[in-house]
């Protein structure tokens, strides 16, 4: 039997001084946040001293706009719910423009993402490590530690940007040569930055700024809280309060 959530975390907060740990109940989903300068190292630890020796995923995360929703799910009327999106959120902008309105500016955007198991424990954990620098948002590679880290930091760094310092061989991945920007950017639109036609006086194909799309989401972003772990816990609760009755009579 696997170690207690709880119990874990508070190994992770004896050993990591200074990091956060936050368990997401009641699935016992763990997550351990550093700073940039203790990224690497975690990382080693978690690998020798707490037996994680596979690392099923990195990614890069952009957390502009992260919280923000764009209807108003909270004025109910006759008429429905309010459904006047303001600003330009993310897809909502064309090429040269920028996100506004609904999108909410974060103290630090940039953050990188790795899912950790350990098979002898039955265990994982999720260790987070935001960027110090926006502009350049920089992390420690883990290639050295995870060799399998290294097509998910060259794809991190191909969709986001996040430099990994120490990769081996840190380039594009998914994109195309001399490609432009970071697609999973939220302030990267979503109809692209040029578009490809085929010139038959230049006989050639040519990249153009977008002209020929508009931007447009047709599903807006409404966040809501998930009742269903409530309701299942509810549920439970009653079940089993009718059992001891049952028992009682």
């Amino acid at each position: 039997m696997s170690e207690p959530a709880t119990a874990f975390a508070e190994r992770l907060r004896a050993r990591f001084v200074g990091a956060v740990v936050d368990v997401a109940e009641p699935r016992g989903e763990v997550t351990l946040e550093v700073a940039p300068s203790d990224w690497h190292g975690t990382c080693r630890a978690l690998r020798d001293e707490f037996g994680f020796e596979q690392l099923m995923d990195l990614c890069g995360v952009d957390y502009l706009g992260y919280g923000s929703d764009e209807w108003d799910t909270s004025d109910v009327s006759s008429e429905g719910f309010s459904r006047g999106v303001e600003g330009k959120g993310p897809g909502r902008f064309a090429w040269g423009e920028q996100p506004s309105g609904a999108a909410a500016v974060p103290k630090r955007r940039y953050a990188a993402v790795a899912h950790l198991l350990s098979v002898q424990r039955n265990r994982r954990v999720r260790v987070r490590c935001f960027a110090e620098n926006d502009d350049l948002p920089v992390v420690a590679s883990v290639t050295d530690i995870w060799i399998g880290a290294n097509w998910f930091e060259r794809e991190a760094f191909d969709m986001f940007g996040v430099i990994f310092e120490g990769h081996p061989d840190l380039r594009r991945i998914l994109t195309d040569y001399g490609f432009v920007g970071h697609p999973f950017r939220k302030d990267f639109p979503l109809i692209g930055n040029v578009e490809v036609r085929y010139d038959a006086e230049k006989q050639r194909v040519v990249y153009e700024p977008v002209t020929s799309v508009e931007p447009r989401v047709l599903v807006p972003r409404v966040i809501r809280d998930d009742a269903r772990y409530a309701t299942a816990a509810g549920e439970r609760a009653g079940s089993e309060q009718a059992q001891k009755v049952e028992v009682k009579k």
